[in-house]
């Protein structure tokens, strides 16, 4: 058996769309052309915005574009279990583990700026300016102060003096500077555990070797490799693939139209036919043709896909109703 694991992980707080499906095939694609294990996860840590009918129905697009998984929500396995709401001991355990090794400190600043940190993962650019490190040097008798009246986050200290460095399965070598994104919160004030901390923990206890996700998450990485480092658990392989854009600049989205893989099956688009687009944006295959998600195992090519955002524009997307 191979020991090569990888994994696709949704967070349910909207309907799965071409976007999600790109990542979801190219990841499922890049394992079971190694002949792996591919697991899926879901990411539903933050409870206000995720909804258990979407988690569903994620499982439920998943299978019908053609793609299973060996261990997950809804077969269970031997890391059970895959739904992120059911592991929150092991955060709190990490979060100990940390606390112990003087690895974070509370941060009593603003709901304002609370609430700019991402729970979910859409990368670092949606947090908003670095954080200046404000409650990082208060006494102890500060903190117990500010306390009395606020309930603090807990945020990961940086180092200030170190760059990052790692190399991406896609992007090639990637250097990050010295304290990039500043200290991070790892446990929001209203208790929720971030994105950070609870990926970094889920890849390490499901043996996850290596992860392929999208670009908007490539600056996330830096933050987790030094969770993995500061846990002392073995970080995975990384391959971040390259976003699928509107003719606007932005992120393919529902502005850009239904997108989501539930519209597309109600307006008689085929599995195959979605497979084959995204395979054919992928580089995969030479020509837009309908396809099977398992014919495409045998002659998948990582090298392939492109290193640069892609955009469609309206008669891309057309091609998928023709």
């Amino acid at each position: 058996m191979s020991n090569i694991r990888g994994r696709f992980a949704p967070t349910p707080s909207g309907l799965m769309h071409v976007g999600n499906a790109w990542a979801a095939l190219l990841a499922w694609l890049q394992i079971r052309s190694q002949n792996g294990q591919f697991v899926l996860r879901m990411e539903d840590i933050d409870g206000p915005r995720c909804r258990p009918e979407l988690a569903l129905q994620a499982l439920a697009d998943l299978r019908w574009l053609g793609l299973d998984w060996d261990e997950g929500p809804d077969i269970g396995g031997p890391h059970s279990p895959y739904t992120q709401s059911e592991r929150i001991p092991l955060y709190e355990e990490a979060l100990d583990k940390l606390l112990a090794s003087d690895r974070l400190y509370p941060c009593f600043c603003s709901r304002a700026e609370l609430l700019a940190v991402a729970s979910a993962p859409h990368g670092l650019s949606s947090e908003g300016p670095a954080y200046a490190g404000t409650c990082r040097h208060l006494t102890t008798e500060q903190q117990r102060e500010r306390r009395e009246v606020k309930t603090p986050s807990l945020r990961f200290k940086v180092d200030e003096d170190r760059a990052i460095t790692y190399e991406d399965g896609i992007a090639g070598t990637l250097q990050f500077p010295p304290g990039v994104g500043g200290d991070f919160v790892v446990r929001r004030a209203d208790g929720i555990i971030s994105y950070q901390l609870a990926v970094v923990i889920d890849d390490a206890a499901m043996d996850i070797t290596d992860v392929l996700r999208g670009a908007d998450l490539m600056d996330s990485t830096p933050r987790q490799l030094l969770l993995y480092e500061a846990l002392g658990l073995p970080a995975p392989r990384f391959a971040h693939v390259p976003l699928l854009m509107g003719e606007d600049g932005k992120r393919l989205a529902k502005r850009h139209g239904d997108t989501s893989i539930a519209g597309l099956k109600e307006a008689g688009v085929g599995p195959e036919r979605i497979i084959g687009w995204l395979a054919f944006l992928a580089g995969q295959t030479d020509r837009f043709e309908p396809i099977a998600a398992t014919e495409l195992i045998g002659y998948f090519d990582q090298s392939r896909i492109p290193n640069e955002p892609i955009t469609i524009r309206e008669t891309v997307m057309k091609q998928l109703f023709n």
